[in-house]
């Protein structure tokens, strides 16, 4: 007997897998972005956040179709797109049964400024007097903007010292804020020696060798919170194979913080020149700015200022690459920062290899912040000992303290290093409030610590506040009255980290949460409290984590009286 074999028919797929999307949504994508079968360069990897912004500016959210229609036309799978759309707070993904958000979007800032600045009760206003059908109000992280607290952004433009009124008007009759910023252009820059140190450079009449010395004779110090001599960064650096990149950090998150938005707002030119002359040191590829979504009005000033610069001939076209955020903390961390300019989700990476040895696109790159590389110019035009001979209380070199809170004028103040907050408050920030008394201060906004009103007079500096348990950051100093409710402010901290916490690791993505509800209770345990906090500073992958106790450890140590007093009842 014979038995055939039957050899059943192969089965093709008709089509890729996943979802299929209408020809005509990536026809749209097409006209939006330009076409991508002609310029193959637009399906690079680290363009998808930029790709995004363009769908949500456009589209006011991110639709699953076009989604879909964006991973086809980078030729990227589906869940890299969506994971990336849906990391950063800025988008908005809709899915298929969702309905869109309404037309415009009230954001309340829910910092610790703006919350001492009444944001609580104005968000609550906004949100009873609003139709949902046309306005949705949502609290939104710090808007680098705590001195003029509190704010409220509209669409995409910020309402300074808002009030109910002013809001709803700014809502009914579409009279933004211009966003107006005056700064100093390239002819008014150049005329007064601005560009000099570059032309120098690049003609050999400074070298790497004479730039580096001066900057360690000045003291000149990362100035976005590590506080890392710039000359060494350098070296580590140079000390690297080519080819390697230079990238900003302009992502100043940190809550209290908006001093490089105050530079970059009048003198963009001087930060291009410091910004132009790192990568010269470093000899990078190109030079890459990765400004945060929170300053539109700065996104235009530099574009304009770069274009000035690339019409004079001053930089080569593209050679500056503007980059912009998309609403994450996390990505003032230069691993994370790297990874967003690479078209990720902004999610720090394991160290060793650093950044200086494996960074952008795997090459060294240097990574320096706004106000480090400000400095540098003006360190070239006055020398190096004009720079570090500022300085009390034994410290060298300028602090430019982003003061917010209780003080009768918040602002950028430029002091020398080592001013004590006493010093700052009563000859810079001309006293207390009206009606306030100092109760404590924050020296390196939300992850410096608090410290109490009784060691007011501590040298702000780097390595001066690590006795007393806090640091100074970014110098984000955020002043507390005895008129402030110690528990909110805890919970407000907290809260931010909880949010902001990118969740790769479980001892900063737990540990947030679970302390901010430890916290929410009537009773503090101490030993819980100190517990769960050496296990997040112990090991959390980056800052964020390890930092965020730091809050909760100085109210446990200097302010058990005054939690007290709040109805806090501490044990332990």
């Amino acid at each position: 007997m014979t038995v055939e074999t039957v050899t059943p028919k192969r089965r093709h797929r008709g089509k890729p897998r996943g979802r299929d999307f209408p020809p005509v949504a990536l026809a749209a994508l097409r006209q939006l972005l330009g076409d991508e079968r002609e310029q193959p360069g637009l399906q690079r990897r680290d363009l998808l956040i930029e790709h995004l912004h363009a769908l949500q500016d456009a589209h006011g959210h991110l639709s699953l179709l076009n989604l879909r229609a964006l991973a086809a036309y980078m030729n990227l799978p589906m869940a890299a797109v969506y994971e990336t759309a849906t990391f950063y707070a800025h988008f908005d993904v809709v899915h298929d049964d969702q309905v869109p958000p309404p037309e415009t979007t009230v954001r309340v800032c829910d910092s610790l400024s703006c919350q001492l600045a009444g944001a609580a009760t104005l968000e609550a206003e906004l949100a009873a007097g609003a139709d949902p059908a046309r306005v949705r109000v949502i609290r939104a992280p710090c808007m680098g903007r705590c001195d003029t607290a509190p704010v409220v952004e509209v669409g995409h433009h910020h309402v300074l010292y808002a009030t109910r009124e002013g809001v709803e008007a700014v809502v009914d009759t579409g009279h933004y804020h211009p966003e107006a910023i005056v700064w100093q252009r390239l002819e008014d820059y150049r005329g007064e020696g601005g560009y000099g140190l570059l032309a120098d450079c690049r003609a050999g009449q400074v070298t790497v060798e004479t730039l580096t010395k001066m900057l360690e004779a000045s003291g000149l110090r990362g100035l976005g919170g590590a506080g890392f001599p710039t000359f060494k960064k350098w070296q580590f650096v140079r000390a690297e194979p080519g080819p390697r990149y230079c990238a900003i950090n302009a992502d100043e998150g940190e809550p209290g913080t908006f001093k490089d938005r105050y530079y970059l707002e009048r003198s963009p030119h001087r930060f291009l020149e410091g910004a132009l002359v790192s990568a010269w040191a470093v000899e990078a590829e190109a030079l890459y700015i990765y400004l945060r979504d929170e300053y539109p009005g700065l996104h235009r000033v530099l574009r304009e200022a770069i274009a000035e610069l690339e019409t004079a001939g001053l930089s080569d076209p593209g050679y500056i690459v503007l980059r912009r955020g998309a609403g994450a903390y996390i990505c003032g961390e230069e691993s994370a920062m790297i990874e967003s300019l690479e078209g990720k989700p902004g999610k720090p990476r394991h160290r060793p290899p650093f950044v200086a040895q494996r960074g952008l696109f795997g090459r060294p790159t240097l990574v320096n912040n706004v106000e480090t590389v400000y400095w540098i110019p003006l360190i070239r035009q006055r020398g190096a000992d004009w720079f570090a001979g500022h300085g009390r209380h034994g410290r060298r070199g300028l602090r430019s303290f982003s003061v917010s809170g209780r003080v009768r004028r918040p602002g950028v103040h430029l002091a020398p290093a080592g001013i004590t907050l006493t010093e700052l408050i009563e000859e810079y920030c001309g006293g207390m409030a009206e009606g306030h008394r100092l109760a404590g201060y924050l020296p390196g906004g939300a992850s410096g610590g608090i410290l109490p009103a009784s060691k007011a007079d501590i040298p702000l500096d780097f390595d001066t506040l690590q006795e007393a348990g806090c640091f100074i950051g970014s110098a984000a100093i955020i002043v507390l009255s005895d008129q402030d409710d110690l528990r909110l402010v805890a919970t407000n901290l907290l809260a931010f980290f909880a949010d902001e916490s990118c969740g790769q690791c479980t001892p900063c993505r737990v540990g947030t949460e679970k302390m901010l509800t430890l916290l929410e209770r009537d009773e503090w345990q101490v030993a819980e409290l100190e517990r769960l906090s050496q296990v997040m500073m112990d090991a959390s992958i980056c800052g964020l984590g390890q930092a965020a106790p730091n809050p909760v450890l100085g109210l446990l140590r200097d302010f058990r009286g005054e939690l007290a007093g709040h109805n806090v009842i501490v044990k332990g």
